[in-house]
This record gives structure tokens, C-alpha cells and sequence, in this order.
């Protein structure tokens, strides 16, 4: 042990006497000659600041704080007591911040325990009543302004101030294989983009009972949706692989056709076919019925590339289902579509007694024009004519 190094212990251990002792001046002199020796020690710091608390003087005690935290920004007694000095004087909107940045730091230690635990949960009820107030401010103050907003405004409107508020995170595009530049990340698509909304609800109850029908009878077309390759190991989707938990009938797969099953499903193959779907060979289009058997989930996860939309018509929907994209949980409604970008994070579950069932197809993501949509049908067709483009999925 260096010399300064032991001169720090030295003055510590005197320092830690004289704050038992209450000798507060005493032991802020002590620990002053503690960080004078090792002024790297966030520790020495903090016990610096102690000795100023004691005191009961603040001004001390966070400058004592603030260079504990200049050393290690992520030092996680330091957040707390600063966030408890900003409390006692009143400051909600420091202490506000210092108690949300504690308790960031904080959330993987769980479950905690001890005096920290009691610290933590004082700090955390602080720090929910001051989102409570903000929010109801917040709320009050852009009221005049909601009737003027439309349906797309609000929403965003509404998913900006849950972000502001802590309540809801941002969620990104995460393409697995091609991502088109610049384009809106959005978790689901306002309708007004897919105008034959109505026509293609109208057709789900005739949809609906081709699908039944098929079900009596699917043969090989009913098929488990997730089909991993042997060699690879335990993933989340290991549970579902080779299970007709989450099957899947494919009308049109990657482009091809599935005749067999089109020729007895007419009314969903000829409603499919009048829609504008994307068309690249040997990746898009794909359509499939989808059933999720009971008490079953599909875990968190992405899609290949935002330059398309998927489009679900729930079919056959029991109580206990849901669907979330990003930070948007939305129900499945019998007959009613909805578009969303699989590549921003989703999931779905079943936790009802009886099958779900959704039709699911792509288009064109709406916020490509007609050219863009060219370029990327030219490109892979000019790709693969070169020969060295994997044969994938769109």
C-alpha cells in the first residue's frame, strides 16, 4: 500500500470516528485530507458529503456529491443522496431528475433489500407523484388543442408526451435483411393509406369460412409457422419450432403460389389479388392464415424490411388475445384490418381456451412512392441476375 494511499485510510478512519461521534466539523476536516490523498475516491467523497450533511450544510454536501459523480457517473449512492439533498430544499425538478437517473441505475439490481431498498421506494413514489402532476398539467395545458387535432396527430401527439413523461419508450426499425433508408418508423399504419380497408373487412366473414372449411381437412398445408434449422441452439423461438402451436396455411409464399390451397379458398385468393400487393419474385408477395392455438405466445421480435406493411384481418378472435408493436398494444377485431411494420419490435398471444386465427399478408410500405417501389423490385431482380445475391426472403 503507497503511502498517500495509506495516509487516506488514516484520515477516513478518523473521519468515520468523529461522524459517529457527531463531530461533524471534525470529521468534513478529516475527509478532506482523505480526498487530498486519494482524490479519485468517489467514496471519500461521499463520506465527505456525509460529514457536510451532518453539518447541515447543503451547499457542501453537493459540491461533495457532484464530484462523486464528475468521477463515476453511474455512482448510485451518490445519485440518491443528491436526489435526498434536492428533496429537502424543495427542488422537484432537480430532484426529480436525480431520483429518475437513481432509480435507472437501480432497476437491474432488483429486488432490493435493506436500507437502500427503503431509500429507493421513498425516491420511487417521488418520482411516480412527479409524473402524475406533470402529466395532468401537461394534459390540461394541450386540451384546447385536441379537437383541432386528426387522427394521426393525436396519436403522435399523445406517443410524444407518454416519451416526455417516462411512460412509454421509442422503439426503432430493426430490419433483419434490407432496410430502406428515411423512412417514418412507425409502429402502425393510420388507414387512410390503405383505402380498401372496407372492401377487404366486407369479405372476412367469407374468408372466415373458407378458412373453417379448410381447417376440417388442411392435409400438409397446415404447417408449423417456425421451422428452424437443426444445428442451431436454444433460442426463443425454440419453443415454438416444428409446433403447430403457431401454424400457418400459406396461400402465396415468397412470391409462389400455393395452388391447392388457393383453388379451395377462391374468395380469399381473388380478394387478395385485387389488392395492390408488392410484387418482387422469389420474395414477395407471401399470404398465410395464422392460428395460434390456445395459451400460446409469440415472443418479442422483428421483421426482414421495413419497405413493406403487414396487414392482419383477424378472423377468428376469443377473449384473451392481444397484439403489440413497439409501444402500442392493440386488440385483434373480427373484420377489422390493421397495417403495422413488423420491423419494429412485436408480439402476440393467445391466453384464451380456443384457437385465434388472422389472415396475414404484406404490401408495399405506404410511404414509398411508385418509383421507390420500381428501384426495389429492379434492384433484387438486377442482384440476383448477378449471381451472388442469397436467395431470401423479401
Amino acid at each position: 500500500m503507497s503511502l498517500t494511499v495509506q495516509q487516506a485510510a488514516a484520515a477516513n478512519s478518523q473521519g468515520m470516528y468523529a461522524l459517529r461521534q457527531g463531530d461533524f466539523k471534525a470529521a468534513a476536516e478529516a475527509f478532506e485530507r482523505a480526498v487530498a490523498a486519494d482524490p479519485s475516491s468517489g467514496a471519500l467523497l461521499r463520506n465527505l458529503a456525509s460529514a457536510h450533511r451532518g453539518a447541515g450544510d447543503d451547499d457542501a454536501e453537493l459540491n461533495a456529491l457532484d464530484r462523486a459523480l464528475d468521477i463515476d457517473r453511474r455512482d448510485l449512492v451518490a445519485w440518491m443522496r443528491k436526489a435526498e439533498l434536492h428533496q429537502r430544499r424543495n427542488e422537484k425538478g432537480e430532484a426529480f431528475q436525480a431520483w429518475n437517473t437513481a432509480l435507472q441505475l437501480a432497476e437491474p439490481l432488483r429486488p432490493w433489500s435493506g436500507p437502500m431498498a427503503e431509500a429507493l421506494e421513498r425516491g420511487l413514489a417521488f418520482a411516480r407523484e412527479g409524473t402524475k402532476v406533470i402529466r395532468a398539467t401537461v394534459d390540461e395545458a394541450l386540451a384546447p388543442l385536441r379537437a383541432e387535432l386528426d387522427a394521426t396527430e393525436k396519436r403522435r401527439a399523445q406517443a410524444f408526451v407518454d416519451v416526455a413523461v417516462g411512460q412509454r419508450r421509442v422503439y426503432v426499425n430493426e430490419c433483419q435483411g434490407l432496410c430502406y433508408p428515411f423512412l417514418p418508423a412507425d409502429e402502425f399504419f393510420h388507414e387512410r393509406h390503405f383505402p380498401w380497408f372496407g372492401e377487404l373487412g366486407a369479405k372476412s366473414e367469407a374468408i372466415r369460412d373458407e378458412l373453417v372449411r379448410l381447417l376440417k381437412d388442411p392435409g400438409e398445408a397446415l404447417r408449423p409457422y417456425v421451422r428452424m434449422e437443426s444445428r442451431i441452439g436454444e433460442t426463443k423461438w425454440s419453443g415454438l419450432d416444428h409446433s403447430l402451436d403457431w401454424g400457418a396455411i400459406f396461400l402465396w409464399e415468397y412470391g409462389e403460389p400455393n395452388q391447392p390451397v388457393i383453388d379451395r379458398c377462391p374468395v380469399t385468393a381473388s380478394t387478395l389479388e385485387a389488392l395492390p400487393r408488392s410484387h418482387i419474385p422469389g420474395r414477395a408477395p407471401s399470404a398465410f392464415f395464422s392460428m395460434l392455438k390456445p395459451h400460446t405466445r409469440i415472443p418479442p421480435h422483428t421483421g426482414v424490411t421495413n419497405t413493406r406493411a403487414i396487414i392482419h384481418l383477424p378472423l377468428i378472435v376469443p377473449p384473451g388475445c392481444g397484439f403489440r408493436v413497439g409501444g402500442e398494444t392493440r386488440p385483434w377485431v373480427v373484420g377489422k384490418p390493421f397495417a403495422f411494420d413488423d420491423t419494429i419490435e412485436h408480439e402476440a398471444w393467445n391466453d384464451s381456451d380456443e384457437l385465434r386465427a388472422v389472415l396475414i399478408f404484406d404490401v408495399w410500405n405506404p410511404h414509398l412512392t411508385a418509383r421507390e417501389q420500381d428501384i426495389i423490385a429492379r434492384y433484387y431482380a438486377a442482384a440476383d441476375a448477378a449471381g451472388y445475391n442469397p436467395q431470401l426472403s423479401q
